[in-house]
């Protein structure tokens, strides 16, 4: 008698959760990287002892609070939320970068609801692709991909910014 009960409880939960059909939604984002200046939204927290040597700066690690926009203006454009999280120079021989970091919406439909997103970013290549590995809120349980285009970056300071597209399963 446990067992069918059991059985009975696991099969409601399969075809309760089987209501909820899958969407896909597609955001655009701009994400604005500020290392310089007196508001910075990206500071360096570590880095190896072979970093300022390096041609990749390998061991370099970043902390973020990028604003994330609408648009590729950062004081023209609508706030849309953070990036939230880190970078880690990782190609010793390449430029590449470690992103873990959460996508914090604080406004419009998807306000509340964050996106992670972890993977590789070859930062020369023209368009990256990494993984979202989940989410919250509207995206709880999210997965899929974004691919990520440099749309500004100064040499001098290492201010970027970044076209971000978010396909998100969910």
């Amino acid at each position: 008698m446990a067992t069918a009960v059991l059985l009975l409880t696991a099969l409601l939960a399969v075809l309760v959760a089987g209501d909820k059909a899958e969407t896909t939604t597609h955001i655009k984002v701009y994400w604005h990287d500020v290392p310089s200046g007196p508001n910075p939204t990206a500071v360096q927290v570590a880095q190896a002892a072979v970093t300022n040597t390096s041609k990749t700066f390998f061991g370099l690690v970043m902390v973020i609070d990028d604003a994330l926009t609408d648009g590729p203006e950062l004081n023209s454009s609508r706030l849309l939320g953070r990036a939230q999280g880190t970078y880690i120079a990782a190609g010793k021989d390449e430029g590449a970068l470690l992103m873990i970091m959460n996508f914090v919406f604080q406004a419009g439909e998807y306000n509340g609801s964050t996106v992670a997103i972890m993977g590789r970013n070859a930062v020369f290549t023209p368009v990256r692709e990494m993984p979202i590995v989940g989410g919250t809120g509207v995206f709880r349980m999210a997965r899929g991909y974004v691919q990520a285009r440099t749309h500004t970056f100064d040499q001098n300071t290492g201010d970027a910014t970044v076209e971000y597209n978010l396909f998100i399963s969910h």
